[in-house]
């Protein structure tokens, strides 16, 4: 398999608290990984790992071939991106200045914008739909078209690997699924996705390969359909849930079992 990511024996935390603890990972290029797990599990440090923001303890991590830890910050830049969580935009910027901030590790002393650059922000507009915004200011757009827009910006950057910090965060179920489905068309167009996602059942249906962390580790890695099951939402989340498929294409959905009213179950507290 051509391999977009490769982490091998990956440690990172902060001083005195170890939080990823020996992960290794490879997921092919055109694929889609999730990564999935309580709060405070070692997700978002892990992916900060991988994108040069938070330097490991040990381990390497190579994407399209190389170690990203020893490449120049803008040879680095060419092949990995990194969506946060909440990004910020330069005030009362527009979205096609947005998206041309995805070629700026593509510029250089002797390299100016080009057609080349154009045409990427153009395609990467077009595949988002978000060219007929194209002049509109970000901030002025509703969660779901913002989302997009920084969609496009990592679709211009062009980068075999993109990562992706719970992108469907606060929004409303229509536009979790537009920009799940963007994501299978970064993928399909051959890139690599790894992806940290807090709704089990919508990483279960998009990824290829789920990847279930507890406590810094991966306890659980593989197809969606071979390892989501009613030991592992218990493992995970400490929740007894029963696992359907979906009609259609059989993906796990997952459902948390009732609590009992009776005398012994859990209440609720509220009032």
């Amino acid at each position: 398999m051509n391999a977009g990511l490769e982490i091998r024996s990956l440690h990172a935390g902060y001083p005195g608290r170890p939080v990823v603890r020996d992960v290794s990972l490879t997921v092919p290029a055109g694929h889609v990984a999730a990564i999935v797990g309580p709060n405070g599990c070692g997700k978002s440090t892990l992916l900060r790992a991988v994108a040069r923001l938070h330097r490991p303890d040990s381990g390497t991590v190579h994407a399209d071939g190389a170690d990203l830890w020893r490449l120049p910050r803008k040879e680095a830049a060419r092949r990995v991106t990194l969506l946060p969580q909440s990004p910020r935009a330069p005030e009362a910027v527009t979205v096609a200045g947005l998206v041309r901030y995805g070629r700026h590790p593509h510029q250089g002393l002797l390299r100016q914008w080009s057609r080349e650059d154009e045409r990427a922000v153009r395609e990467a507009l077009e595949a988002t739909g978000t060219a007929a915004l194209a002049h509109e200011r970000l901030d002025r757009l509703s969660g779901g078209q913002r989302q997009r827009c920084w969609f496009a910006m990592v679709l211009a950057q062009r980068t075999p690997l993109v990562l992706l910090d719970e992108p469907t965060s606060a929004l409303d179920m229509g536009h979790v699924v537009d920009v799940l489905e963007l994501v299978r068309d970064i993928a399909a167009a051959g890139r690599t996705v790894v992806m940290v996602q807090h709704d089990l059942a919508s990483a279960a249906r998009y990824a290829d390969t789920l990847v279930a962390m507890k406590d810094g580790r991966v306890i659980a890695e593989g197809p969606p359909r071979a390892i989501v099951g009613e030991a592992l939402v218990k493992d995970l989340y400490d929740l007894d849930a029963d696992i359907l498929r979906a009609p259609g294409d059989a993906s796990p959905v997952v459902v948390p079992r009732a609590v009992s009213a009776l005398p012994g179950g859990r209440r609720s507290s509220g009032g």
